[in-house]
């Protein structure tokens, strides 16, 4: 195992997180596993999380402030570790999501990431065959947070009738993605609709696109293609995108009609999960 002092506590909040919890740790005499037991873990994974092995989590972070009496230092982070562990190309867009007073969304293939269950989560990013799957799934729970402030953004959420029937994770994953779903529509901040495949043709069959709206910044919108994010301002660019999605708003189901066909879709394909639980599809 690497020693903690050859890290180079500058060189990513990831580094800097294990150097300063080693220095906590000693400064208050206690070795690995005497934190561990403390804090309900091994020795093992302090000293992971000390040398970067392991990514800590928010409820790892909290403990040790508790234990250590840290003031919420690992607390506040363990938002900047978790933010630095998602894909290079991804976190200006994370940090300007975390700013937006209003955001809109056209998901065409899966769930939008801030809705997204753990499980869920973790099924879309295996398919990329991540080296830290653990540590994406973590970050991407992290960004979710935002609609956990006490003033979240309004969301408008328009989905593709075939991302409720794609099968992400097996039968269990998707019904409680959708009850996931059923629970947003409850909330006065967020509106989720459904564009039914019936609706053939349409203002967005070019794919997914995000368009945050921000109190003092210009609006942006976000693209993804295979590799990457692509973020503009470009004045042009936002007009036609609030047409679409307009357009979009405007075609799909009215938000109780949408989530009449979640709680049909949930029941008839994902609803008895009792027997078995499938393997997951990706």
């Amino acid at each position: 195992m690497a020693n903690i002092q050859s890290l180079d506590p500058t060189a990513s909040p990831l580094d800097y997180y294990g150097w300063e919890l080693r220095r906590q740790r000693e400064a208050h005499g206690l070795r690995q596993g005497q934190l561990g037991d403390i804090i309900f873990c091994t020795g093992s994974l302090v000293g992971q999380i000390e040398t970067t092995k392991k990514v800590p989590t928010r409820d790892f972070s909290e403990r040790v402030d508790a234990a250590l009496g840290t003031d919420g230092l690992f607390s506040r982070l363990i938002g900047l570790v978790l933010r630095s562990q998602l894909p290079t190309w991804f976190q200006p867009y994370a940090e300007m999501e975390a700013k937006a007073a209003y955001i809109s969304t056209y998901q065409a293939q899966v769930v939008y990431g801030l809705l997204q269950t753990e499980e869920y989560a973790r099924a879309v990013l295996a398919t990329g065959m991540p080296d830290d799957l653990e540590g994406l799934v973590a970050a991407r729970v992290e960004r979710q947070r935002v609609l956990e402030r006490d003033q979240p953004p309004l969301a408008w959420v328009v989905l593709d009738e075939a991302v409720l029937h794609r099968p992400v994770g097996g039968r269990g994953v998707m019904r409680r993605q959708l009850a996931r779903l059923l629970e947003f529509t409850r909330n006065r901040w967020m509106q989720v609709q459904v564009l039914p495949n019936e609706a053939g043709a349409h203002a967005s069959l070019a794919g997914s696109f995000n368009f945050l709206r921000f109190e003092d910044d210009p609006d942006i919108v976000y693209t993804e293609d295979v590799i990457s994010g692509h973020m503009t301002a470009s004045p042009e660019t936002i007009k036609e995108a609030a047409l679409r999605y307009a357009r979009l708003q405007a075609t799909a189901l009215s938000v109780e009609d949408s989530a009449e066909l979640i709680i049909r879709v949930m029941e008839e394909r994902y609803g008895d999960c009792s027997q078995h639980e499938e393997h997951p599809v990706v």
